[in-house]
């Protein structure tokens, strides 16, 4: 096993990584901004290394940097965590030619599950449905507006080569669709430094559900359930759970069988996620492989007692994978709360100093988190700044059990959406499973 191991990232997802660690017996670095030198993180790891001032493109996306923390410090291997360089193929690229193991898939597997035109044509190869969308990248808005004609409005505009929902513009005429384009590009190229977009059909309410794999280097893949994501704000995750209130046991296998098998086309290696959107109907359709640890991991955590970030490092370091599918087993519900620092009314960011912190606990109740009062919430940085997530034996009791937690939090300071999060909880449609991915913006925007 490994011996010492650099994290690459920061807050929660660096913790719970250091956590991991020390239960494998393998010491941790961390690396840190200027301003984060005091982080809980920077306090537990083993080692710590500045890797440059507050704003991420100074700090945690400074690759020169954090090679150099990796050199000094004589890490084996990097773990990205999630966001930043996590799905950076060039990054993990570096790091293969360096002989520094990169806790997670291959570079290859990121460049052709990254691109999501590429990815739409791999996965259909291995029988995984797709839908109706353009078949490469675009920049002309003429050309888009021909294809949107052709698949048939309502369509959705999405980045080409990146995720997390930005630049994504539903269109539901052809009045709209060229303003609609221009926009989704600008915004991509401010994200992710590259305009190209491409159009797919969009379906009115459907669901985001996604599939967590692991696989080991040596062609062993297995599914650990799914995960229902279609609680959110502007295509930003804010609620999720396991198992989905709206998939059974005949469904959970035709798509867990479905993001194997887009795995396995791919040679894939590691823990990754394949996320569908599930129709009205039943069906279920392609939409991207997350080449990641998800924020929303502790939910599948819950319900199958696997520790993901332990089997990512046992994956990284050669094992084999230690479960088949027939291990799998679903037990009880599991249910997660991203807790953002921002205003519940407007749902803008809210950077600050915590004054009070209390987390909540109890049976069933987890909570993810790096904050501690008298610590400043940055604002160049997402604003999750916890999670809680519950566990019991349904849903019902998942839902009244979340109430209890959230109901016992307390976080001075700045301002948080646990008091969206407790109205959505008491939701009549919620509480009976009744939503799609545009419910909060129906209800609550």
């Amino acid at each position: 096993m490994f011996n010492k191991i650099l994290i690459a990232n920061r807050g929660e997802i660096a913790l719970r990584i250091i956590r991991a660690c020390r239960e494998l017996g393998i010491k941790t670095v961390v690396v840190h901004s200027t301003e984060e030198r005091d982080s809980f993180p920077v306090l537990l790891a083993d080692e710590s290394v500045c890797i440059g001032r507050g704003p991420s493109k100074d700090s945690y996306l400074n690759i020169p940097s954090i090679l150099s923390a990796v050199e000094i410090t004589d890490a084996e291997a990097v773990h990205p965590g999630y966001g930043f360089l996590a799905e950076n193929a060039s990054f993990a690229e570096i790091c293969e030619n360096c002989g520094v193991v990169f806790i997670g898939p291959t570079s290859e597997n990121m460049r052709l599950m990254g691109n999501k035109i590429k990815a739409r044509e791999i996965v259909s190869k291995a029988g995984v449905p797709v839908l109706p969308g353009s078949e490469k990248p675009l920049k002309d808005e003429k050309e888009a507006f021909e294809i949107a004609k052709k698949i048939g409005f309502p369509v959705v505009i999405k980045a080409a080569l990146g995720g997390g929902g930005r630049g994504m513009k539903v269109v539901h005429s052809p009045a709209s669709f060229i303003n609609a384009f221009l926009t989704s590009q600008s915004e991509v190229m401010a994200a992710f430094g590259d305009s190209e977009v491409y159009v797919e059909k969009y379906i009115e309410g459907s669901r985001h559900v996604e599939i967590q794999i692991m696989a080991d280097k040596y062609g062993n893949i297995i599914h650990l359930g799914e995960r229902d994501c279609t609680i959110q704000r502007r295509h930003q995750k804010l609620l999720e759970e396991s198992p989905s209130p709206v998939v059974n046991e005949k469904l959970r296998a035709r798509m867990g069988e479905a993001a194997v098998n887009a795995a396995k086309q791919v040679n894939y290696t590691n823990v990754g996620t394949v996320e569908f959107l599930l129709t009205p109907k039943g069906e279920f359709y392609f939409l991207e492989m997350n080449t990641r640890i998800q924020v929303e991991h502790p939910v599948t955590e819950m319900v199958t007692g696997i520790d993901i970030v332990k089997e990512q490092i046992r994956l990284a370091y050669g094992e084999r994978l230690r479960y088949r599918q027939k291990d799998i087993v679903l037990k009880g519900h599991a249910m997660e709360c991203r807790i953002n620092a921002e205003d519940p009314e407007r749902f803008t960011p809210f950077p600050g100093v915590i004054t009070k912190c209390y987390h909540p606990g109890g049976i069933g109740v987890r909570v993810d988190s790096h904050i501690m009062a008298g610590q400043r919430v940055l604002p160049y940085y997402d604003s999750l700044i916890s999670k809680v997530i519950v566990h019991a034996e349904n849903r019902h009791n998942s839902i009244v059990r979340m109430k209890r937690a959230l109901s016992e939090y307390i976080i001075e300071g700045v301002k948080t959406n646990i008091p969206f999060h407790l109205k959505l909880l008491s939701d009549p449609d919620f509480i009976k499973g009744n939503y799609d991915t545009k419910f909060v913006e129906k209800k609550y925007l």
